[in-house]
């Protein structure tokens, strides 16, 4: 917003204040106005118990009525934290500038009530309504047996978080109109999870995108993250961005993760680093697809594998037994339920790859050459991973590999232990494998802003040509584990499952990782179970829209 602009700070400072208000606490001001009767015996024996629907609904009417009349303080005595519902709906009306507000209760549901508000944005001169829908939910003050509207700055707004600010006036940044690779607009309406990437490519692009700022109401968020619009008074002129996105890749990226709870995507392309498409379902804004931290699973057995093929442990076609478990510095390791074991001649570094046998692999990171270093070192200098160097034109993650003494060594080979990645990272790790070069992926040319774009020596030619012909295997060969999932896609195809277990879940996070042709993705579904399950689909859908 532009200088000058008073805001008043939502949430924690004001509970400070008041010394712990909080769930049924209040202030002063509340027992001035009703917060308690007594009589010639003393005190009224506080009210204990949910409040009845009589409670409920006078506790709403009263807060509603002050609310409408721009009464903030008699408003707050009806809520269980005066002084932070008090600086919301003080700003509300001063910072905000909205006037003219009607409120419209719905359908009660036990001490839920929804709520449609209807008023005005009015700013020099420039004025325009404004409607959205909200609820609250009416609870017994622990103090004052008071029926009181639980304090949440989602009253207000719902998308309000705690110390966030409603403002009204000249926008941060100039509008932009970002356009995938051909030209075609992207919108939050059309791209839902874009929403959140939108508004930070605005703030940090706008200004270079030669827009010129409009008159917005928006809300201001405590955590520096890009303002988020909610109504425009007075258009400004949008500048033209240019993104490396694909619409129709992000359509199907979009539809995918729809399918499953706390999803995220990522597609690129494996010759330039250009990101496709990048997606998110979540209840809320986070970019988990490029800013998430979690376990990958057996995703990053293909980083082990090349330590093992660049070290000279072993090949593609050389041994690595299978057994039912091995024990690592006291800690014993098992495969999958269900997967046979294989000790045979036949037990192969790509056997044990296609079929994600786990044992495979920890009973060849203590062989010779390797140390507790050799595998952070093959993430960081052949794959770029885990420098924090990566310039993808927004906020992101670009991987951890620790070096891990202990059963940790053993547990990070098969993407356990400390080590931790994003949808984004393994996306690139699959285009590095499969071209032997690493190129940083990006979401808007480094021409815009000079941008440096990390590098990494990448792998030898026959490395990358017996990771590529591994994830071959796991996608069409028989016992590959992505065979079920990958069925049906044309071109060159290949892939890598995983399931990362983390502590407290009793479902595992489902890891998925794959390639078709020239365009490489990576998903992640937290508690979706094995690789298949829900990762892979997601994974497969959005490979499926690149053809």
């Amino acid at each position: 917003m532009a200088k000058g602009v008073r805001v008043a700070v939502i949430g924690g400072v004001f509970a400070v204040m008041v010394g712990g208000a909080g769930y049924g606490a209040y202030n002063i001001v509340s027992a001035l106005n009703g917060g308690g009767v007594t009589g010639a015996a003393g005190p009224a024996p506080a009210r204990t118990g949910p409040p009845d629907a009589d409670e409920v609904e006078d506790t709403t009417k009263k807060f509603f009525a002050a609310w409408e009349k721009g009464e903030a303080a008699q408003a707050s005595t009806f809520t269980n934290n005066d002084a932070a519902a008090q600086a919301v709906l003080s700003s509300y009306g001063q910072d905000a500038h909205i006037t003219g507000v009607k409120i419209t209760p719905g359908a009660v549901k036990g001490a839920t009530v929804p709520f449609t508000v209807s008023a005005k944005v009015s700013y020099e001169g420039k004025s325009k309504p404004l409607t959205y829908k909200s609820e609250l939910k009416v609870v017994r003050g622990r103090t004052t047996g008071r029926a009181l509207v639980d304090w949440q700055p989602t009253v207000i707004h719902p998308q309000l978080r705690r110390n966030d600010t409603l403002v009204t006036g000249e926008a941060a940044s100039p509008p932009i109109e970002a356009v995938d690779r051909d030209g075609t607009v992207l919108t939050k309406e059309k791209y839902p999870s874009l929403g959140p990437i939108l508004d930070t490519l605005r703030e940090r692009y706008g200004d270079k995108a030669g827009g010129e700022a409009g008159i917005e109401l928006s809300i201001r968020h405590a955590d520096d993250s890009p303002d988020t619009s909610l109504l425009t008074l007075a258009k400004g002129r949008p500048g033209k961005l240019e993104t490396t996105l694909s619409a129709s890749v992000q359509a199907a990226a979009e539809k995918a993760v729809g399918k499953y709870a706390n999803s995220s995507v990522v597609a690129l392309k494996t010759g330039t680093g250009e990101v496709l498409a990048v997606a998110n379902h979540r209840e809320d804004a986070f970019n988990a697809a490029f800013e998430g931290r979690v376990a990958p699973g057996s995703t990053m057995k293909i980083i082990t594998a090349a330590m093992l093929i660049d070290n000279g442990v072993t090949t593609m076609n050389g041994p690595a037994p299978c057994p039912p478990s091995a024990v690592w510095r006291s800690q014993t390791f098992k495969n999958l339920k269900g997967m046979e074991p294989d000790e045979s001649a036949n037990a192969t570094l790509a056997a044990g790859f296609m079929r994600s046998c786990n044992t495979a692999f920890i009973k060849l990171v203590d062989e010779d050459p390797l140390t507790d270093a050799s595998l952070t070192a093959e993430a960081e200098e052949r794959f770029g991973l885990g420098r924090g160097d990566w310039k993808t034109g927004i906020v992101s993650f670009d991987g951890s590999v620790p070096a891990s003494a202990g059963p940790d060594r053993a547990a990070n080979a098969i993407g356990q232990g400390q080590v931790q990645m994003s949808p984004l990272n393994m996306a690139s790790v699959t285009a590095t494998a499969i071209t032997g070069d690493f190129r940083q992926p990006y979401l808007v040319s480094p021409d815009l802003d000079d941008r440096q774009l990390a590098t990494a020596k990448g792998l030898t030619s026959s490395t990358s040509a017996q990771l590529k012909q591994m994830m071959r295997l796991t996608a069409t060969s028989a016992q590959g584990t992505a065979v079920g999932v990958m069925s049906g896609l044309g071109g060159d195809i290949g892939a890598k499952t995983g399931s990362a277990e983390v502590d407290g879940q009793a479902t595992s996070d489902s890891w998925f990782t794959g390639f078709r042709d020239d365009v490489a993705a990576a998903a992640m579904t937290e508690k979706g179970g094995h690789g298949g399950d829900a990762a892979g689909p997601i994974v497969a859908a959005v490979l499926r829209a690149s053809g």
